[in-house]
């Protein structure tokens, strides 16, 4: 069956290669060439040999459509036979089925029937039903003259069905007209018509007609109209004899329910205003053994009533800052969206629900009714405890790290949530001289508070109301014991994360403070020695880097839609200038030509960064990733170089993956063997230029593939750095990316992901110029592969 196939698809059996391949190629070019042509035979063994006689295996459908206005995806949507799932465009899943014996259901055989997929078999009856769905959904959109014609063509085991569109001209809509049986609520509806969906001129679309009454109900709602539903909306189109044009007229019922006018005899549709609410902090749908709802002591705060049997454990300001929902007010929806997803934000909470219902405490008042609400809070665990072992993998040097988690979701009854983590790590470094092994120990902790609120000197409540920001403290500590250097490096920052309107995040750091001290005492002299006078050596010195940051996220995700998105994220940050500008302004003195803050220099630079993500979505099964990331920063009046900390970096299992992490530039710099002893990471620079491509499909059970394609550098950017070449020039800089591109296996448990990629480098900017293509210009070696482990996508 091999051979055959091999013989079919025109490529030489590799049973019987020319014996001298190997010997006169690589051995590892060899390998690559029976990998490849092992890929192309395993999908293409005879897919269809297993069906019955004079039967076709579906192989695909075509939609052959020039009208550009209409999808032909979408039209692929009413097909009601659709081929075999396929990645990369071969029938994987099929394979997989045909793998197993079909006489057996047990043991392999049975699992690969089930992760496999049965042959879809090509059915005339399908296609003819295919034709009449097509026509029902072109007349739903309009086109009620619509032409379609399938074909099928037959080859070898394999039916291709093609499906000739052609749409005709569509009904247009010429007039609207309205008719509202209740005059009461004539204003409310016409005054929205500026938002119609309906326009003259448009073509009659029969969902577009579907969304205008879910656009209507919804604007209802949002204006008091609590039992306005859709269902009270209908349309009659009235067609011009001899035209495409109609007449549409929209009817809006009165109410069903209650007694009519005495005057107009019609039932009025009623505006609802909130009476009392009422929250329930302490709800537990599970607890049988619970109190009685008799036993509640209710307490009134603030126009909300309080529903509590023992002291309240959480603050009712809390609640009050993220309801939406007033006393008095009239009914709206999206104040009701909104106090759910405010609820949720404070993550305290396993659910929320929120009901309505008329109250029996308040007459009718006009038009208006009434409402009370229940709000119904049910609880999470508020305290939990984690430890973590995880193993480490720096540029080969092998390691483990573990943690100690403890979190509190409700520390001081404001939900405010607390971080507490632990942490310790020890890694061997490899001796660069004598290949011995040196202990690299690391320690520290963090302490991070989240307020569900803007602490801020003065009270904004309607901005607290409308944007649910946050707040968070966090102190952290972090010491470092290397061979070569031991440093200590201390952070204090305030920050606001706020919500933006729809698919934007904003993110704000007033004040972040960093302050680094070298141990010289604990440090390699010898190693401090050498860098002292350079470019890196600043880094190496006691100082402070006093930040100011700004974050804006942009995701235009839709949780529950396949569809294309983008994710954006810009950072900007300022360091130091603010400091400088006070200290020039008060004529301080400056101690080796630096200003200094608490008696040691701080770093004075600008950075910022763009990080810009295409998903598109092909299927359920197949998905094409886009990134683009570009980023710089520059030091300015009081420092030479950027701190270590802030220098990017590229390589590692979220970047360039054919290179480990920080083992690649900056530009065509080549790291010497001696460069340091135990591997000091000096391959860091001031400019960043990445892009990336993964193309993503799942295999089967918990089981997703990738292929990739990476590329990039990072630069140098000042004159003062003395590494060669890596100074970034307008002239040369195009000429010293590095491209790498490999496979990845990963296994996604929904709540977390484990990934393995490896790479593989097909151009070294390391390499001297006309030799940087790797396989054009000699074999592939090993250190040419790097394997990359991962907890979660890549980007």
């Amino acid at each position: 069956m091999l051979l055959k196939s091999c013989y079919e698809l025109g490529i030489q059996s590799p049973f019987r290669m020319n014996r001298t391949f190997l010997s006169k190629s690589s051995k590892h070019e060899g390998f690559f060439f029976l990998g490849v042509v092992l890929i192309c035979l395993l999908p293409s063994c005879s897919p269809g040999r297993r069906l019955p006689q004079d039967s076709y295996l579906l192989n695909e459908n075509k939609i052959e459509i020039r009208q550009k206005s209409i999808s032909s995806e979408e039209l692929k949507r009413y097909i009601l036979q659709k081929p075999n799932k396929k990645v990369m465009g071969v029938r994987f899943h099929l394979w997989l089925f045909n793998m197993a014996n079909p006489e057996k259901t047990k043991g392999i055989n049975g699992w690969l029937k089930k992760i496999g997929e049965e042959p879809v078999v090509y059915d005339p009856e399908f296609t003819k039903k295919s034709t009449g769905q097509l026509k029902q959904y072109l007349e739903n959109k309009g086109y009620h003259f619509a032409e379609i014609e399938d074909t099928t063509i037959f080859r070898r085991k394999n039916a291709v069905v093609t499906y000739s569109v052609v749409p005709n001209e569509p009904y247009r809509i010429t007039s609207i007209r309205y008719i509202i049986e209740d005059t009461t609520i004539v204003q409310p509806v016409l005054a929205d018509t500026v938002r119609s969906l309906i326009h003259k001129g448009a073509i009659m679309d029969m969902a577009v007609l579907q969304e205008e009454r879910q656009r209507i109900e919804t604007s209802m709602k949002n204006n008091g109209y609590f039992r306005f539903s859709k269902e009270y909306i209908h349309y009659e189109a009235k067609v011009i004899p001899s035209t495409l044009n109609v007449d549409l007229t929209m009817f809006i019922k009165d109410f069903v329910e209650g007694e009519p006018d005495p005057k107009t005899k019609l039932r009025p549709h009623r505006r609802y205003r909130i009476n009392r609410i009422y929250v329930n902090p302490n709800y537990s749908p599970l607890d049988l053994t619970g109190p009685a709802p008799s036993v509640f002591d209710t307490t009134f705060y603030d126009g909300i009533g309080f529903l509590h049997y023992n002291k309240p454990k959480i603050k009712y300001d809390v609640i009050i800052d993220k309801n939406r929902l007033r006393e008095g007010n009239y009914y709206n929806l999206d104040d009701v969206d909104k106090t759910y997803r405010n609820f949720s934000s404070l993550g305290l909470f396993r659910f929320v629900n929120i009901n309505f219902r008329e109250s029996d405490t308040l007459p009718a008042s006009g038009n208006d009714r009434y409402l009370d609400c229940s709000v119904d809070l049910a609880r999470r665990r508020v305290q939990s405890y984690q430890a973590e072992l995880v193993g480490t993998n720096s540029s080969g040097d092998f390691g483990a790290r573990g943690n100690i988690v403890y979190q509190n979701w409700n520390l001081f009854r404001g939900a405010e949530i607390l971080n507490l983590r632990i942490t310790g790590a020890i890694e061997g470094l490899k001796n660069q001289t004598n290949g011995k092994y040196k202990a690299m120990r690391e320690f520290g902790g963090e302490v991070k508070l989240s307020f569900p609120k803007f602490l801020a000197p003065f009270r904004m409540e309607k901005f607290v109301s409308k944007y649910t920001p946050k707040t968070t403290v966090t102190a952290a500590y972090n010491f470092q014991n290397r061979p070569d250097y031991t440093r200590s490096i201390a952070n204090l920052s305030i920050s606001y994360l706020i919500q933006g309107e729809k698919y934007f995040t904003h993110f704000f750091w007033p004040i972040e403070l960093n302050y680094i001290q070298i141990y010289e005492d604990l440090s390699d002299k010898a190693f401090l020695d050498s860098i002292r006078n350079t470019y890196a050596g600043y880094s190496f010195e006691d100082h402070m880097i006093a930040v100011i940051r700004y974050g804006l996220e942009f995701n235009s995700q839709k949780l529950g839609k396949r569809s294309d998105y983008i994710f954006t994220r810009l950072n900007l940050e300022s360091a130091g200038n603010l400091l400088n500008l006070i200290n020039n302004a008060f004529h301080a003195e400056k101690i080796e030509g630096q200003y200094q803050l608490l008696n040691v220099p701080y770093f004075q630079y600008l950075r910022g960064d763009l990080d810009f993500r295409y998903y598109n979505i092909i299927d359920p099964l197949n998905k094409l990733v886009y990134r683009l990331f570009f980023g710089i920063g520059y030091p300015l009046g009081n420092s030479t170089a950027l701190p270590f900390e802030k220098k990017y970096f590229s390589g590692g299992p979220n970047s360039i993956r054919a290179w480990s992490t920080r083992d690649l530039g900056p530009g065509s710099y080549v790291k010497p063997e001696s460069d340091t002893v135990f591997n000091y990471p000096n391959q860091v620079a001031d400019i960043k230029l990445e892009a990336n491509f993964e193309y993503r499909f799942r295999l089967f059970w918990k089981f997703e593939g990738a292929f990739f394609l990476d590329a990039g550098n990072i630069w140098a950017i000042r004159q003062e750095d003395e590494r060669e070449g890596a100074l970034f020039e307008w002239n040369r800089f195009y000429k010293e990316i590095a491209i790498g591109t490999g496979i990845g296996i990963r296994l996604d448990f929904n709540f977390f992901l484990i990934r393995g990629d490896i790479g593989l480098k097909l151009r070294d900017p390391a390499l001297p110029e006309g030799k940087r293509f790797i396989p054009t210009n000699r074999g592939i070696e090993t250190n040419d592969l790097k394997f990359q482990f991962g907890i979660g996508y890549p980007f």
